[in-house]
């Protein structure tokens, strides 16, 4: 059978095969007679055949069937195919923007019809296939892109493959037509890229129309600014082209305002500078033109100018981030006039601080013979005599940070030691006066005596290092009843005495435990005191060596540890001999450890942080015109803007007109018309709100710490060193 049969032939062949075979031996066996029974076996044999082909057919049905349904569900599968495409493709037709999707070898797989249709020059480009190279080319040139400025085709191009690189990027394209495009790039799982397209033109004109309204509103506010600032000031842009400016630049510079407009040369100031002014220094306008010229990078530039008309200004450029620069020019003729009027004051100040000291004991003299007269007469001139006192001071200060280190400097170093040393008798004459007319009130509590006196040796030390003196304080633990500051007082003037009149050897400090007091010894090698005088020291004006300089006081220092002594009932006592030395002691009620307080700390006005009052505004009220020029000048050298007023009306016209609010108000007590400064202060808070204050007065008599302690402010007795009044500002601005 295998041999008629090839099993290779397909299942029809082999059953077409058999049939005939059949039919075949089924004549044979009707034909055949031999009775030896081959012809059963023929037919039994043709049986089987018959069987196993209807077994091949039936095979053959079922694979047909299984065909047909292979056939039919790979007819359904590429129907779903095809409605799935076509509906991917209907649902990125709808998408609102321009979409693309290239496959993982970079070539365009599909896009919509708004992919490109802002370059319709380029969109018949688009076709599945496009590899993205050629995609970003044909948009590199397209003449509906605008490009940068110094920019072509193909470096555009080459930017835009390198944001290519990225897996998620959004950047904008600019049209011709003031048209703008958002394009989305992102990859997909595979590999694969997906760009979106995005109209934006309608928000890019929003943005720059609120762009320039901010715009506007800045150079408004920048101008009402300018207008407002006493110094002149222009700017000008990178190729030197007038961009703003304030009128107070016309004024200075005597320039009409019909020469300043947007776009005018530098040349116009420049020659305006030349002109009228003449260059101080070194400095020339050459340098002023090889600076305005130079390159981006340039360091501040400042110099000073003096007018036909004797009038000074300082000028100063600094370069702004776009290579443009600002000038501005401050008129510094008042402060010039000031230094020139000290500078000729110099060579009579110490006459004048001399006679002054004369005419002073001439009436402490005739005082003594109508003790409550004197007190009066004291305090009532307190006010007048610590007023040009403190303007004198602030004005030394401030002109010797300015004058070079020369002989002016040292006649500067004098003058300031002399109006120390006034400063000085005028306090003690003011305690004298205080605890003389029973004005003075104290405040007992627990002081720990050692913090009083480590203050002490510290604030001395350099006393007994240029004597060359052996000065010791020795350490206790001891903590006594006493009120604080006449306590201070008291040891300040026993030590500053033993110190004075000691030449060689030693001064010591310690304390003596006596049950429930103690004792304050003080113990010097100098002179010594004769046992006559020893009634005679405690009183005012008398000073036991005659060879002592007037700078050393006018012998009041024990006058008024003697009466603080007595207020306080803390007895003091004295022992001395010629040649031996001497030992002033006091005795003090002890307190109970437990109860003391920390003292404050002396305060010291950090150094440096030049710019630390930058940017703040100081409201300056003050009636004495000497007074109000010396502070204002002395605030503005730290940096701050000063607003001077002599009264609380100019103060309130001059903030209304500006349109600011202080940082900070420093205020004169008392000011004109029986005014006073704490009223002016509680004012200003109720229009302008909370802003912290400082109270300045010459006037000891009066009970202001009630007053301050109301107004949450600080209070200088006059007359102060500049570093105590920077330091209240520091404090303030700090906290």
């Amino acid at each position: 059978m295998n041999m008629l049969i090839n099993p290779e032939d397909s299942l029809e062949r082999q059953n077409e095969k058999l049939l005939r075979i059949v039919e075949t031996l089924m004549r044979r066996v009707e034909q055949d007679t031999d009775a030896s029974g081959l012809a059963y076996t023929q037919f039994q044999r043709a049986v089987m055949l018959e069987e196993e082909v209807r077994s091949r057919t039936q095979d053959l049905e079922r694979a047909l069937d299984l065909l047909n349904q292979s056939n039919a569900a790979l007819t359904q599968a590429n129907r779903e195919t095809e409605a799935a495409r076509s509906n991917l493709a209907n649902a990125i037709e709808t998408v609102q923007e321009g979409f693309a999707l290239f496959n993982s070898q970079e070539e365009l797989v599909m896009c919509n019809s708004r992919f490109g249709m802002h370059m319709p020059d380029i969109r018949s480009h688009f076709k599945p296939g496009l590899p993205f190279e050629a995609y970003v080319d044909h948009v590199s040139r397209s003449r509906f892109l605008a490009l940068p400025r110094k920019e072509c085709p193909r470096d555009w191009a080459a930017k835009r493959m390198e944001r290519h690189r990225d897996v998620s990027v959004i950047f904008n394209v600019r049209l011709i037509g003031n048209r703008w495009v958002q394009v989305s790039e992102h990859r997909t799982s595979d590999g694969g890229t997906v760009i979106l397209q995005t109209d934006v033109s309608d928000i890019m004109r929003l943005e720059r129309k609120e762009r320039e309204r901010l715009l506007d509103d800045q150079s408004r506010l920048i101008q009402a600014t300018l207008e407002h600032l006493k110094q002149g000031v222009c700017m000008f842009d990178a190729p030197g082209r007038l961009v703003g400016w304030n009128r107070r630049i016309g004024e200075l510079l005597s320039i009409p305002a019909s020469r300043f407009h947007i776009g005018s040369r530098f040349e116009t100031i420049f020659s305006q500078l030349r002109r009228g002014f003449a260059f101080l220094g070194q400095f020339s306008g050459a340098d002023l033109e090889e600076w305005v010229n130079g390159s981006t990078g340039r360091s501040p530039l400042t110099f000073e100018i003096r007018g036909s008309d004797d009038r000074f200004l300082t000028v100063f450029l600094q370069e702004m981030p776009d290579g443009g620069f600002v000038i501005s020019f401050t008129d510094i003729t008042a402060e010039r006039q000031a230094i020139r009027t000290m500078t000729e004051a110099k060579e009579t100040l110490e006459q004048r601080v001399l006679e002054r000291t004369l005419e002073l004991q001439d009436a402490l003299s005739d005082a003594e013979r109508a003790n409550a007269s004197k007190s009066r007469f004291v305090a009532a001139a307190s006010h007048d005599l610590l007023q040009p006192l403190s303007a004198a001071k602030l004005y030394l200060a401030t002109v010797e940070q300015e004058v070079p280190q020369d002989r002016a400097r040292g006649l500067l170093n004098k003058a300031g030691s002399a109006l120390q040393s006034v400063e000085s008798i005028l306090e003690a004459l003011l305690d004298i006066s205080k605890l003389d007319s029973k004005q003075a009130s104290v405040h007992i509590s627990a002081v720990p005596l050692q913090q009083i006196l480590r203050q002490l040796r510290d604030e001395l030390a350099h006393r007994a290092v240029e004597k060359g003196l052996d000065f010791r304080v020795l350490p206790t633990s001891a903590v006594v009843m006493s009120d604080p500051t006449y306590l201070r007082r008291i040891l300040q003037n026993l030590i500053s005495n033993a110190l004075r009149y000691t030449d060689r050897g030693k001064v010591l400090v310690g304390v003596r435990r006596l049950g429930n007091r103690v004792r304050v010894e003080v113990w010097d090698t100098g002179p010594g005191i004769d046992e006559t005088e020893h009634n005679k020291i405690f009183t005012e004006f008398h000073r036991v060596h005659a060879t002592a300089s007037a700078a050393d006081g006018l012998g009041l220092g024990l006058a008024i540890v003697e009466r603080a002594c007595r207020l306080l009932n803390h007895p003091i006592c004295l022992e001395s001999a010629l040649g031996r030395g001497t030992m002033f002691s006091v005795e003090l009620p002890r307190a109970k450890e437990k109860w003391a307080t920390p003292l404050p700390e002396a305060t010291r006005a950090p150094v440096g942080e030049e710019d630390a009052f930058l940017d703040q505004i100081i409201l300056l009220i003050e009636n004495d015109n000497d007074l109000r020029n010396a502070l204002s000048i002395t605030i503005e050298n730290w940096g701050a803007s000063v607003l001077p007023c002599r009264g609380e009306q100019e103060a309130f016209d001059l903030l209304e007109e500006i349109g600011v609010v202080p940082d900070f108000i420093v205020a004169d007590v008392q000011l004109d018309d029986g005014k006073l400064g704490s009223d002016a202060i509680a004012n200003l808070r109720r229009r302008y709100g909370y802003t912290p204050a400082c109270l300045i007065t010459a006037n000891r008599g009066m009970d202001l710490d009630t007053v301050a302690a109301d107004l949450g402010a600080k209070i200088l007795y006059k007359p102060f060193a500049p570093e105590e009044l920077r330091a209240v500002l520091e404090d303030e601005s700090s906290a």
